[in-house]
């Protein structure tokens, strides 16, 4: 009689890959982007910029706020030193080039509406040090974020990026075959529920019910095809049995840990990035802890995936 089969940890799952690797900027066909008014500076060839010749304290014309909108679409995460002027009034203005600002139901608030306000010290630990897409738990999951640093330790406290259409990209030609068509159910109860009594999360749970986005998503704005899972949010796959489901999200969310699909950004006060958060997932390190961390952000409200 052979032995039973025992599930493999996670991390034996093969993402071990000799040689280049498929790292397309942008999806193919897609029309080249020219800039006028922006300086950009690449930290990796297929994501994440630094951007410059931009005050984002003043007022965006209209010029201006397009060719930022392309560089995000192109760079998914870009970044801005410097910003000593930006305040929480330039920040909503900023993030509304892209959309309405969505309010995150976990986050603690900042002195101004619709601001999220995430302090990290010896009493406050961070706890985003997870690969994630914010708000993925809601079937309008967040088109993006604009996150602004005001204190930073002296040294640690990077955010990490990675990108999913690389992620998606690199999957086998089997793989992108057995998830085509399936979705998956996110839900925020495994997660931000194990800080709350029973009591707190069904008064939740009528404004926030799991919901379904597909494995294998298109962005709303771009077309591209993309993979749409995470660890924290995502809980299982519809229609898998549980085992075969598990193992299968084991290897999906992995997938965000390959360096070759990530940009990591150091921080300075007043630095500012904007990420887009269907293309990414994003993770802030904590090796910074006890020293002291604040930043602000505002999500951008997005649209149902398809």
């Amino acid at each position: 009689m052979s032995a039973p089969l025992t599930p493999r940890p996670a991390l034996d799952k093969p993402l071990m890959h000799y040689g280049p690797r498929v790292l397309e900027r942008t999806a193919p066909g897609a029309p080249a982007f020219t800039y006028g008014h922006l300086r950009i500076s690449p930290l990796t060839p297929h994501i994440g910029a630094e951007i410059g010749g931009v005050d984002l304290s003043q007022p965006m014309g209209e010029e201006l706020a397009e060719e930022l909108k392309q560089a995000l679409l192109e760079w998914k995460v870009i970044f801005f030193r410097d910003q000593h002027a930006f305040n929480p009034d330039a920040q909503h203005a900023l993030a509304g080039i892209w959309g309405e600002p969505e309010p995150n139901p976990f986050f603690p608030k900042g002195e101004t509406v619709g601001v999220s306000r995430l302090a990290k010290d010896a009493m406050a630990v961070g706890s985003e040090n997870i690969w994630h897409s914010d708000h993925s738990f809601m079937a309008a999951p967040a088109l993006g974020s604009v996150l602004r640093a005001l204190e930073i330790p002296a040294a640690g406290g990077d955010t990490m990026w990675a990108d999913m259409g690389a992620a998606y990209d690199n999957l086998s030609e089997e793989m992108k075959e057995r998830i085509e068509g399936l979705t998956a159910v996110h839900d925020w109860v495994p997660s931000w529920g194990a800080l709350m009594t029973p009591e707190q999360i069904e008064a939740l749970r009528g404004t926030l019910p799991p919901v379904e986005h597909p494995v294998a998503a298109r962005h709303p704005r771009t077309g591209r095809k993309l993979l749409y899972v995470n660890e924290p949010f995502t809980v299982r796959i519809v229609g898998l049995p549980d085992r075969e489901s598990r193992e299968l999200l084991d290897e999906l969310v992995l997938q965000a840990r390959v360096p070759e699909y990530q940009v990591r950004f150091r921080w300075q006060a007043d630095s500012v990035a904007i990420w887009d958060n269907i293309a990414t997932q994003h993770y802030a390190i904590n090796d910074y802890h006890p020293a002291r961390r604040v930043m602000e952000r505002i999500a951008i409200a997005g649209v149902p995936l398809a």
